[in-house]
C-alpha cells in the first residue's frame, strides 16, 4: 500500500512541480508588469475573491465531502449507480454555482464593499483610493466566472483521483498559468489598464482547465449528463458533510480574506506584499502538503469503507512522515533565504528593492506556520475520510476566532506583517487541535517510529539552516550582485542546503524503509 501511495505522491508532486514553476513564472511576469502598487493591489483583490469561493465550493469543502462518498459508491455500488451519483452531483452543484456566479457578477460592487471596506469608505468620502473600489468592482465581473469553471474542474479532478488518475488533475492548473502569462505578455501591454488583461487571463485559464479533463472523463465513461437532484441520497450525504466543512476546511482562506479586508485600510502595497509572500509559501505547500493530502484521502476513505483501523492509522502515519520530511527544511529555508528568493524571482520592472524588503518580512511571518499548514492538509482528511466534518469545523472556528483576535492585536505594531504572523499562529493552533482530536478519539496516535523520525528531521533541518546562515552573505552583498549572479548564488545555496539535509538524515539513520507504512 505504501509503495502505491509513494508512487501516486511522486506523480502528483511532479505534475504539481510543473504547475508551481509556471505559477512562479506567472508571478514574476505579474510583478514585472504591475509591481506592488495600486494596480497590483486591485488585481490581487479581484482574483482572491473567486479563489476563496473556489476553496468553499470546489477544492476544499466539496472535495473533502465528495471523495469519501464517491469512493463508497465506487466500491460498494454498481457502475450505473456511480454514474448516477456524478450526474446528480454535477447538476445540483452546477445550478447552485451558476446562481452564485451570476450574483457575484451583478453584485460585484457589493462584494467589493464587503471585502474591501477601506476602499469603499474612500469611495463614499471621495478619498484618494476611491478609484480602487471602482476598478475592483469592474475586474470582479471578469474574474468571477472563473468560479464556475473551476468548480466543475475540481469535481472532474476528484473523480479522476478516485480512479487513480492523479496526473491529469495535478497537471490541469498549468493551463491557468499559461493563460495568465500569455495575457500579461501580449494582452495587458495593449490595454490602458493592464490589470484588466490579467483578469481576462483568469477567465480564459478557467475555461481551458474546464475543457482539458473532458476526454479523460469520457475514457472512464464518467462524462454524464448533469441533472438537478437535491434529494438524491448521495447528494444529501455530500451536502450534509459539506455544509460544516465549508467552515472547517477553508479556515486558512477565511483568514487570508480577512487579512485582505484589513489590509485595504493599510498603505498601498500591503495587499501585494501579502500576495507575493503567500505565493512563495504556496510553492512548497502545494508541492508537498497538498500533493500528499490528494493521494491519501482516497486511500483513507477506502480503509474506512473496508473497516481497516490498522490500515487507516498506517496511512495517516505515512502522510505525517512525508510532510515532516519536506515541511521542516522548506520552512527553515524560506525563513533564512526569504529576501534572496524574492529578489531573484520578482525584483525587476515595477518591483524594486523596497518591495523586496517589504514582502520578505511577511514571508518570514508566513513561513513560521508552513509546517503546521502542511500537517493540516494531512490531519484533516483523517476526519473527512470517516465522513466526520463537524469536528474539524469546531477546531477551525476556534483557530479562525484566534486569528481575528491576533489580527487586531498585531496589526497596530506590525501592520501587514502582523496579519501574516496571526495567520501562521492560527495555523499552528489548528494543526495542534486536529492532532489532539484524532488522538483523543483513538483514531490516530503518531507511532514512536514517526515521532523519532520527526526528531531526526528537525535536527537535520536545523543543521541545514545553520549552514545557510553561515554561508549566505549579508543583504548589502546581495544588493551589489547582478540578477544572474544573485540567481546562481541562490541556486547554489539551495543545492548545498539540500545536500547538507540529506547527508544529515543519512548520518542520523534515516533510510528508505522509513517512508513505508508499518
Amino acid at each position: 500500500m505504501s509503495k502505491a501511495l509513494l508512487r501516486s505522491g511522486l506523480i502528483v508532486s511532479t505534475m504539481t512541480l510543473v504547475s508551481r514553476v509556471l505559477g512562479l513564472v506567472r508571478d514574476v511576469v505579474i510583478a514585472n508588469l504591475l509591481g506592488a502598487g495600486a494596480s497590483a493591489d486591485v488585481f490581487f483583490f479581484a482574483n482572491r475573491i473567486p479563489n476563496f469561493l473556489r476553496r468553499l465550493f470546489a477544492e476544499g469543502a466539496f472535495n473533502q465531502a465528495f471523495v469519501p462518498v464517491m469512493t463508497e459508491y465506487k466500491q460498494t455500488r454498481s457502475f450505473k449507480d456511480t454514474q448516477d451519483l456524478i450526474a446528480a452531483v454535477s447538476g445540483t452543484l452546477g445550478l447552485i454555482v451558476t446562481i452564485v456566479t451570476i450574483i457575484g457578477m451583478v453584485g460585484s460592487g457589493i462584494v467589493t464593499a464587503v471585502f474591501g471596506v477601506g476602499w469603499f469608505l474612500d469611495w463614499i468620502n471621495d478619498g484618494p483610493n476611491a478609484y480602487k473600489f471602482d476598478l475592483a468592482s469592474l475586474l470582479l465581473k471578469v474574474t468571477f466566472p472563473y468560479l464556475w469553471f473551476i468548480c466543475f474542474t475540481a469535481m472532474s479532478g476528484a473523480i479522476l483521483n478516485t480512479f487513480g488518475k492523479f496526473a491529469v488533475s495535478s497537471f490541469t492548473p498549468v493551463f491557468l498559468n499559461l493563460a495568465m502569462i500569455g495575457a500579461a505578455l501580449w494582452l495587458s501591454p495593449r490595454l490602458s489598464e493592464p490589470e484588466m488583461g490579467l483578469a481576462i487571463g483568469v477567465f480564459l485559464g478557467g475555461l481551458l482547465q474546464f475543457m482539458f479533463q473532458f476526454p479523460f472523463l469520457r475514457q472512464l465513461h464518467m462524462l454524464v449528463r448533469p441533472r438537478w437532484a437535491w434529494h438524491h441520497p448521495g447528494v444529501v450525504k455530500i451536502r450534509t458533510l459539506m455544509i460544516p466543512a465549508l467552515f472547517g476546511v477553508s479556515v486558512s482562506q477565511v483568514n487570508l480574506l480577512f487579512d485582505t479586508m484589513l489590509a485595504s485600510f493599510l498603505a498601498t502595497g500591503s495587499i501585494s506584499y501579502l500576495y507575493y509572500s503567500d505565493r512563495l509559501l504556496e510553492f512548497p505547500l502545494g508541492l508537498f502538503g497538498i500533493a500528499i493530502a490528494t493521494v491519501i484521502l482516497p486511500a483513507l476513505s477506502s480503509r474506512h469503507v473496508d473497516k481497516s483501523k490498522e490500515g487507516f492509522a498506517a496511512t495517516m502515519d505515512w502522510g505525517v512522515r512525508m510532510v515532516l520530511l519536506m515541511g521542516f527544511p522548506a520552512m527553515l529555508g524560506l525563513i533564512v533565504l526569504s529576501e534572496p528568493m524574492l529578489r531573484v524571482l520578482f525584483m525587476r520592472g515595477e518591483f524594486g528593492p523596497l518591495e523586496v524588503s517589504a514582502a520578505s518580512k511577511s514571508l518570514v511571518a508566513y513561513g513560521i506556520g508552513l509546517q503546521a499548514f502542511m500537517l493540516i492538509k494531512v490531519l484533516a482528511p483523517g476526519y473527512y475520510a470517516r465522513q466526520d466534518t463537524k469536528t474539524p469545523v469546531r477546531f477551525g472556528v476556534i483557530a479562525m476566532v484566534a486569528n481575528m483576535v491576533m489580527n487586531a492585536v498585531l496589526i497596530f505594531p506590525f501592520g501587514y506583517v502582523g496579519l501574516a504572523l496571526a495567520t501562521a499562529l492560527s495555523g499552528i493552533l489548528n494543526a495542534g487541535l486536529l492532532g489532539w482530536g484524532l488522538s483523543k478519539r483513538d483514531i490516530y496516535h503518531p507511532s514512536a517510529h514517526t515521532l523519532w523520525f520527526g526528531a531526526k528531521v528537525a535536527v537535520a533541518s536545523l543543521v541545514m539552516a545553520g549552514l545557510l546562515l553561515w554561508l549566505s552573505p549579508g543583504l548589502s552583498v546581495w544588493a551589489q550582485w547582478g540578477m544572474f549572479s544573485s540567481a546562481s548564488h541562490l541556486l547554489g545555496y539551495i543545492a548545498m542546503g539540500a545536500v547538507c539535509y540529506c547527508v544529515m538524515l543519512l548520518i542520523l539513520g534515516v533510510r528508505l524503509a522509513h517512508f513505508k507504512s508499518r
